[in-house]
């Protein structure tokens, strides 16, 4: 039978699922496909890592294991919601609340000091960040605007914040010692093993990384920044940013960097109450309060300190002759410095840019605003934007062209700062990367506290990269641009690899071309003007920044974007968006009963998911259940039927009901599978003539608090309860599972 995997996840996508997916599994059951679900949730995820120490009756299977092991088969079907990549913050809030569900774990070890608290800290390490997606993405991600979607975004725009020519709003990134001034990289000419060490002043030597396996052709790069620059960097910003009298805010990843990027981020909350530390730093370095789990947690840790109402006091100082902080909540005082995971540089930058390239102020007001980027690597695409809108003005969403992307991301390529070769070096030495036979491939001078991190990139995943881009740029005639930089030594030896492979394929009449990341943002946004369209191609971390950078500026979201991820193995993955917005989302719903996450994205990937049932399974069924989808959905849109923002208005479940009802009318109208009409045009009928009684229903619920059980954890019995509450609409998608 054919099979649809649903990934479990978290926040606001878990709550829509439990809407949607019964009436997934009822379509897709006319076919003769089976949709079945992996929890892959945050909470799901520490069950597992700890699954061999609990009861056997709350033991929890490894379903992201499970999935990574999938995608290798040629029959993978994955669709793929948005899941937490678990800041440490999040990561001991659902560990509280599974221990107030019963489940025996072990609080998060700080420092850890015992061999048990070492275990459950390396347990609790791998769930952290983004573990989701290196296991699952075993192919390279095609990421586009839908024409329908695109179409609906031009009839209907989005706002667009007005720009100034007199805008004082910059990115400031650091021009020397960070990870991309520093970055050594190499190709490996022969399969090997490597060997990555900490050589002391006095000969010593420490092991960081023993053992690892890297392929012939592999990149393999390493870098480092500096701390003592970095602090230096931060504490100029400051200053900057007080003496042009606008905004400061951070822009970094600390999710899905989860090794690099809170450390940084503790740097810049040092370096904003550069006074408060330097006369009580011993203190809060002692006691674990060193900013890397934002202002919050040292705010709230310092009820434990003798003279920590004293301390306060010099925090409420700090914050009133600092330059103004960007706020993430200004009604209650959260500004950009107070959690790692609430400001995450690929969606507050161009969230930003939207907004007349201003952040909001503790007055609730939009501001300049100078964002810090620390390391320069992208830094420097953000700047370019901001310069052609103060130069042309905001973007027309109405006119504009659109920048689909190739990324490569496949067998884990180009995880910067994100896992096990990523450290904090703990003493003065040079860290260098050997190979077997003792060689030193690549080697840096370091300072306690430095940032070092290496990275891999697989050969097979380049050339299957360089196989799609030419694929998409064949397909649609567009441009195809590489976004490699000849400034860095990574992007450089990969110039040479995209280069060999070009001429694996016909590139005859295909505009192609390889440009700084600058120079590649400059020419797609003068494109984008003349509303023309350009393929970027570019590499993991940039991906993820512009999958969101160009999405928000064309369409208002990045959730609305197609993201299919053709696995190297020959099945497919499907992902469905971002999940940036999901918190804000669920806590309206538990205040007003209202959900207005939007799962456009999700029913953008189910077609893709059903079409491709058709190749691996040779089911001819599906594609006509994936095209009637593609047309439901384009309806949808067109009736406005998506999701509004505002309580007592159609939500994320009258989406769903609207969505089911033209989708069973497309395929009862459909003439190429009578079997399919006959079965849905009932169901059409039934839906049409109660829309009425269902809509009632649906809009009765809102407006009153709801209880979900939890939020990492919630109650399977309540979600579905508050996520199907017409028993109308529930008794027709039911019978037709019958």
């Amino acid at each position: 039978m054919a099979k649809i995997i649903y990934t479990r996840t978290d926040e606001a996508p878990l709550l829509a699922t439990h809407s949607l997916k019964p009436i997934v599994e009822a379509f897709a059951s006319t076919s003769g496909v089976d949709v079945e679900t992996r929890d892959i949730s945050l909470a799901a995820r520490i069950l597992a890592a700890f699954s061999d120490k609990l009861p056997e009756d709350q033991r929890v299977n490894d379903a992201l294991a499970e999935l990574g092991a999938l995608t290798q088969e040629p029959d993978a079907n994955i669709i793929k919601l948005p899941n937490i990549s678990a800041s440490l913050p999040q990561l001991k809030a659902a560990v509280a609340e599974l221990q107030k569900a019963g489940y025996d774990l072990p609080d998060y070890p700080n420092e850890p000091s015992t061999d048990e608290e070492k275990d459950a800290r390396e347990r609790y390490d791998s769930v952290k960040g983004s573990a989701v997606n290196p296991v699952l993405r075993e192919g390279n991600s095609d990421r586009r605007a839908p024409k329908a979607v695109k179409n609906f975004a031009r009839k209907h725009p989005h706002t667009m914040g007005e720009w100034s020519a007199d805008s004082k709003t910059n990115v400031a990134t650091m021009e020397a010692d960070d990870f991309r001034h520093n970055e050594q990289s190499v190709i490996m000419p022969a399969e090997d093993t490597l060997t990555i060490q900490l050589v002391k002043p006095n000969g010593k030597t420490q092991v960081l990384k023993e053992s690892l396996p890297v392929l012939e052709k592999e990149i393999v790069d390493a870098t480092v920044m500096r701390a003592d620059a970095l602090d230096t960097f931060l504490r100029a910003q400051v200053s900057r940013a007080s003496a042009e009298g606008i905004l400061f805010s951070v822009h970094l990843k600390a999710t899905m960097m989860k090794v690099s990027d809170p450390i940084i981020f503790g740097h810049a909350v040092r370096a904003y109450f550069a006074d408060v530390y330097k006369e009580y730093g011993d203190e809060l370095m002692a006691a674990g309060l060193d900013g890397e789990n934002g202002l919050k947690a040292i705010l709230d840790g310092l009820d434990e300190l003798d003279n920590g109402a004293e301390i306060r006091e010099a925090f409420d100082k700090g914050l009133k002759n600092g330059p103004d902080l960007a706020m993430v909540n200004s009604d209650k005082g959260i500004t950009n410095l107070h959690v790692p995971s609430d400001v995450i540089v690929d969606a507050s930058m161009p969230a930003m840019i939207r907004t007349s390239g201003q952040m909001w102020n503790k007055n609730n007001e939009t501001e300049d605003t100078l964002a810090v980027l620390p390391d320069s690597s992208y830094a420097g695409v953000y700047q370019v934007v901001i310069d052609d809108c103060r130069k042309n003005g905001a973007y027309d969403p109405t006119t504009m062209g659109s920048v689909p992307n190739v990324g490569l991301m496949a067998q884990k390529a180009e995880e910067y700062g994100s896992h096990d070769k990523t450290f904090r070096i703990e003493s003065e030495g040079r860290v260098q990367v050997l190979n077997s036979e003792g060689e030193v491939l690549m080697e840096h001078e370091v300072s306690e506290g430095d940032i070092w991190r290496a990275c891999q990139t697989k050969d097979i995943p380049v050339q299957d990269w360089v196989k799609l881009a030419v694929n998409r740029a064949s397909a649609t005639g567009t441009p195809a641009v590489f976004w490699l930089d000849p400034e860095r030594a990574h992007d450089e030896n990969m110039r040479k690899q995209v280069e060999t492979y070009l001429k694996d394929h016909d590139t005859d009449g295909l505009d192609i071309r390889i440009m700084s990341p600058t120079e590649a943002c400059q020419f797609s946004l003068d494109r984008i003007r003349k509303g023309e369209d350009t393929i970027s191609v570019s590499g993991n971390v940039l991906r993820d920044y512009l999958t969101d950078l160009f999405p928000i500026l064309e369409l208002g979201t990045s959730a609305k974007m197609l993201s299919v991820v053709p696995l190297i193995a020959g099945g497919g993955l499907f992902e469905t968006g971002a999940g940036g917005s999901a918190p804000k989302h669920v806590q309206q719903l538990q205040e007003e009963n209202h959900l207005r996450w939007d799962s456009l994205g999700e029913f953008l990937a189910l077609a893709e998911s059903l079409r491709k049932l058709q190749e691996t399974d040779n089911n001819p069924s599906t594609p006509i259940l994936g095209d009637a989808l593609d047309a439901a959905t384009e309806k949808l849109l067109n009736e406005g039927k998506s999701p509004s923002r505002k309580v007592g208005e159609i939500d994320n479940r009258g989406s769903h009901f609207y969505l089911a009802m033209y989708w069973a009318r497309e395929l009862a109208d459909q003439d190429k599978d009578s079997e399919l009409a006959e079965i849905f045009g009932p169901v059409a009928d039934a839906l049409e003539s109660q829309e009425e009684a269902i809509t009632k229903e649906l809009l009765d619920v809102q407006g009153s608090p709801v209880d979900l059980g939890g939020y990492y954890w919630p109650d399977e019995d309540k979600m579905l309860s508050v996520m199907r509450p017409s028993e109308t609409f529930n008794k027709v998608i039911d019978d037709l599972k019958k």
